[in-house]
């Protein structure tokens, strides 16, 4: 019986290596065409992630170097060191090096950052955060040379329940509000900042201090 069943096996097994052998003979060179292809996917994928890693230390490093120059005072270097990276360098770094550029700028053209800063802003690609921080910086900016409507077109957009910026908008608001000697512009956007729940406590009470110098400027 044991002989019988080890023919059997014998038997089955060679059919088993026949089948093997026409399914080899009829598909075998699919199987090497995928296996080269995976080889070349994988290949292809490492070579891609070590290029990404590689131009992410590039940038990063370049990056560093900009704030190095910023920090020395050098700011037309940084901004030119900074400009070089929004244009070609990763992705991650380029973004925040356009806003850094024309952060740079600002301390030797205030007015050529202002149209930096609105580039930015206006483009719909960029990240919202990334706009809406270039627009309250160029608000920031029109404030300071005293050009209060322009603030104002750029900044109250800014104010929204849902935009990210909108305590420090309305606090830029309120200052140039005030600067301007406009009490019930003032006091509307302190308002605006002292019933929202979720502005800062330091914000709420520079905005308190602004009214009271509101109310004292009324008196005299």
């Amino acid at each position: 019986m044991s002989d019988a069943s080890d023919v059997f096996r014998e038997v089955d097994e060679e059919v088993r290596r026949e089948q093997l052998k026409k399914l080899w003979e009829r598909y075998g060179h699919y199987a090497v065409v995928l296996a080269v292809l995976v080889v070349a996917c994988v290949g292809a994928w490492r070579g891609y992630s070590w290029w990404e890693a590689k131009k992410a230390a590039e940038s990063g490093a370049a990056f560093e170097t900009a704030m190095s120059l910023s920090e020395a005072g050098k700011h037309a270097e940084a901004e030119a060191a900074f400009a070089k990276i929004a244009l070609d360098g990763y992705s991650g770094y380029a973004p925040l090096a356009r806003v850094r550029a024309a952060s740079e700028l600002a301390q030797t053209d205030p007015k050529a950052a202002v149209a930096a800063y609105e580039k930015i802003s206006n483009d719909q690609s960029a990240n919202p955060t990334l706009r809406d921080l270039a627009a309250m910086r160029a608000g920031g900016l029109l404030i300071d040379a005293a050009n209060y409507s322009e603030a104002q077109r750029v900044l109250e957009p800014l104010t929204a329940s849902d935009r990210t910026f909108r305590h420090t908008a309305r606090e830029l608001l309120a200052v140039a509000a005030w600067r301007q000697g406009d009490g019930p512009g003032t006091k509307r956007w302190v308002d605006m900042l002292a019933t929202d729940p979720l502005t800062p406590t330091a914000t709420r009470t520079r905005a308190e201090m602004l009214l009271a110098l509101v109310a004292a400027d009324s008196k005299s």
